[in-house]
C-alpha cells in the first residue's frame, strides 16, 4: 500500500504545500528519482528507435536462412504461413485466430508495394514460440516474449483488429488503434487532472493470478483502490473472481476518469498498456517480464511507475 499512498499524497492538487514530516520526507526519494530520470530522459522521435531490437531479434538470421530452416519451421505448425509472391499476399488456410490474421494482412496488404519476393511464419497466439534452448534457433514472428523466448517480435494485429472481445462493451475485439486513440484522447480532455478520482483503479479478468493481489487491496482499502475482477471467456463460477460476483465490464474511456491505472500482464503483456498512456493518468506497470515490440522505449519513472511483479512494494 506504501508506494501508492505516496503518490495519493504526492501528486493529489488538494496538497496547497510539501512540508517536512514523515509522510512528505516518505516520498521525497520518489519524486528526486522522477526528476533524475525525466532529466536525463532523450526520446527517440523516429523510426531509428527500432533499430536495436530489429538487429538484436534477426542476430541469429544474420547469415541467411535456408530452405531447410524454413521447411522446418513450417513442419512445426507453429504460426501462419505467408507468403509475398510478385506483390501479392498469400496466406496457409489454416489461422487459429481469422480475425487477428487479418489484423496482420491489413499491415502488410499496405507494405506489399515495398517489399521482396518473401516467405514468413507469423505467431497470432497469446505465446511465443521458440524457447532459448530451441537449436536450431527458427525464424517465428510473435506480438510479444519475455528474455527466454527468441521470437521475433511485430506490432500485434490489435492496431487494427483481432484485440481481446469484452461482452458487452467491445463484443468484436478492442477495435482500431487510430478510433481508439482519438476516443481516448477526448476521455482525457474530458478528466483533466485535477478533475480525476484520486485512487488507483483497475477492471479486467483474471487471466493471470498476479492481478490478486491489488484486488484484495481494493476489498481492504477501497478509498485507496478501486479495483475489480470482470468475466472473460473461461468464466465458470465466483471462484474465478475470488469469491466475488464479477463486476460490470468498463469501457477504456471511463478509466480516464482515474488518476492512477494499473497494468497487467495477461496470458503474456497486456493490450491495455497503449491505451492507458493516452488517459493522462499515472500509469502503474507491474512486471517488466513480458514485453512488446515498443516497451523498450518506455522508462520507468518517466512513462509509468514501475511496480514489483508480486506488489511487495506497493503495499
Amino acid at each position: 500500500m506504501r508506494l501508492l499512498a505516496l503518490f495519493l499524497g504526492l501528486l493529489s492538487c488538494e496538497r496547497q504545500s510539501a512540508g517536512s514530516g514523515p509522510e512528505e520526507q516518505g516520498w521525497l526519494p520518489y519524486v528526486n528519482r522522477i526528476h533524475k530520470r525525466v532529466q536525463s530522459h532523450e526520446p527517440c522521435r523516429n523510426d531509428t528507435c527500432f533499430n536495436r531490437l530489429i538487429q538484436q531479434d534477426l542476430a541469429s538470421f544474420q547469415s541467411g536462412i535456408s530452405r531447410d530452416l524454413m521447411k522446418n519451421v513450417l513442419s512445426r505448425k507453429l504460426g501462419t504461413h505467408y507468403q509475398i509472391i510478385n506483390h501479392h499476399l498469400y496466406r496457409d488456410d489454416d489461422c487459429m485466430f481469422p480475425a487477428r490474421c487479418s489484423g496482420v494482412e491489413h499491415f502488410l496488404l499496405e507494405l506489399l508495394p515495398d517489399l521482396p519476393d518473401m516467405e514468413m511464419v507469423i505467431n497470432v497466439r497469446d505465446y511465443p514460440q521458440v524457447p532459448l534452448w530451441m537449436n536450431p534457433v527458427i525464424p517465428i514472428f510473435s506480438f510479444s516474449k519475455t528474455s527466454d523466448y527468441q521470437d521475433i517480435m511485430y506490432p500485434a494485429w490489435t492496431f487494427w483488429e483481432g484485440g481481446p472481445a469484452v461482452w458487452p462493451i467491445y463484443p468484436t475485439g478492442l477495435g482500431r488503434w487510430d478510433l481508439m486513440r482519438e476516443d481516448l484522447a477526448r476521455a482525457a480532455d474530458r478528466w483533466p487532472w485535477e478533475k480525476k478520482i484520486s485512487k488507483g483503479y483497475f477492471r479486467g479478468s483474471r487471466t493471470n493470478p498476479e492481478r490478486d493481489p491489488l484486488i484484495l487491496l481494493s476489498r481492504e482499502n477501497p478509498n485507496l483502490v478501486d479495483a475489480e475482477y470482470t468475466k472473460n471467456q473461461a468464466w465458470r463460477s465466483e471462484k474465478d473472481t475470488l469469491g466475488r460476483p464479477p463486476a460490470k465490464e468498463v469501457p477504456l474511456v471511463d478509466h480516464c476518469a482515474f488518476k492512477y491505472l494499473f497494468n497487467f500482464r495477461g496470458v503474456a503483456a497486456s493490450f491495455r498498456l497503449k491505451h492507458l498512456f493516452l488517459c493522462g493518468s499515472l500509469v502503474f506497470h507491474v512486471g517488466d517480464e513480458w514485453q512488446e515490440f515498443f516497451y523498450h522505449q518506455l522508462e520507468p519513472w518517466v512513462h509509468y511507475i514501475p511496480v514489483n511483479q508480486d506488489l511487495s512494494d506497493l503495499r
